[in-house]
């Protein structure tokens, strides 16, 4: 085999998964994407008041894995602007949606990380046409604990004091041993508060059952937020045909930090089952 032969067959994968970015735009609104892979769409939507970069090993992995990854920034972050009161989850949708449309070649898999997970509900009811099926990532059970939802608000909330911020990361978002000072920076106050505002302006009963498309539901099995007595919650609503469950070990909410290859691992396992 020639010299130049060899040299394209170890370029060729990493060129195919290289990362671009871009900004694209809908009404009043710039979205900052950044995109990899070839392959079905899958959207990636990260957690409150947080960055779709954290996403990074993630994305990088189900590219190598044959999917073409889109990571839309929230607004407020990076280049991604628009309104950000008196808005609710149907906006958010909306954004995922131009995201869809500009690439001319849904429908997509929409995941979401913890608050992601709402926008990518919202967006299989709202836009069944652009949604294949939709991946929850350390989503919360249907009645979370009010306990939980106070400590998520304390450790998401930059302007709490910092040993308070660390008790409810421990409390919440970390497994034993995992260490929770990683999430101590990172939150942006002003993309939390806008997406607490449409999350809570948007009945639940709107977004719940993600139209009727397939779900996967991956699990952090110390995640406060999805107990053991709530993780089949889904399959018993909407029977075991529509929804998979994946529990992985020594995860949390913060799950992707936690795990991103096992995570990674069980969305590429049951998007190639997916009927196409």
């Amino acid at each position: 085999m020639n010299q130049a032969l060899l040299a394209l067959l170890f370029v060729t994968p990493l060129v195919m998964a290289q990362r671009t970015r871009e900004v694209i735009r809908h009404d009043n609104v710039t979205i900052d994407l950044i995109a990899e892979g070839h392959g079905p769409l899958l959207v990636l939507l990260p957690s409150l008041g947080r960055d779709s970069e954290e996403f990074d090993p993630v994305a990088e992995q189900l590219a190598a894995g044959g999917l073409r990854v889109l990571r839309p920034q929230p607004r407020g972050y990076g280049q991604s602007a628009g309104p950000m009161k008196n808005i609710t989850l149907h906006d958010y949708a909306r954004d995922v949606a131009a995201v869809i449309e500009h690439e001319k070649a849904g429908p997509a898999i929409v995941a979401g990380h913890a608050f992601g997970h709402f926008v990518a509900k919202m967006t299989a009811v709202d836009y069944p046409k652009l949604t294949r099926a939709v991946i929850l990532i350390g989503a919360a059970q249907k009645r979370p604990d009010p306990a939980v939802q106070r400590a998520v608000a304390i450790a998401t909330d930059p302007s709490q004091p910092e040993p308070a911020r660390l008790d409810a990361l421990k409390e919440v978002f970390f497994a034993r041993g995992n260490d929770p000072k990683i999430w101590l920076t990172g939150f942006h106050a002003e993309v939390r508060d806008a997406e607490v505002i449409a999350r809570d302006a948007t009945p639940q009963k709107e977004y719940y059952a993600a139209g009727t498309v397939p779900l996967l539901d991956i699990q952090g099995a110390e995640d406060p937020y999805k107990p053991p007595s709530s993780s089949t919650e889904l399959i018993e609503e909407f029977g075991a045909g529509r929804v998979t469950v994946v529990r992985i070990e020594h995860a949390a909410h913060a799950i992707i930090i936690e795990q991103p290859r096992a995570v990674s691992d069980a969305i590429l396992s049951w998007v190639r089952r997916l009927p196409k």
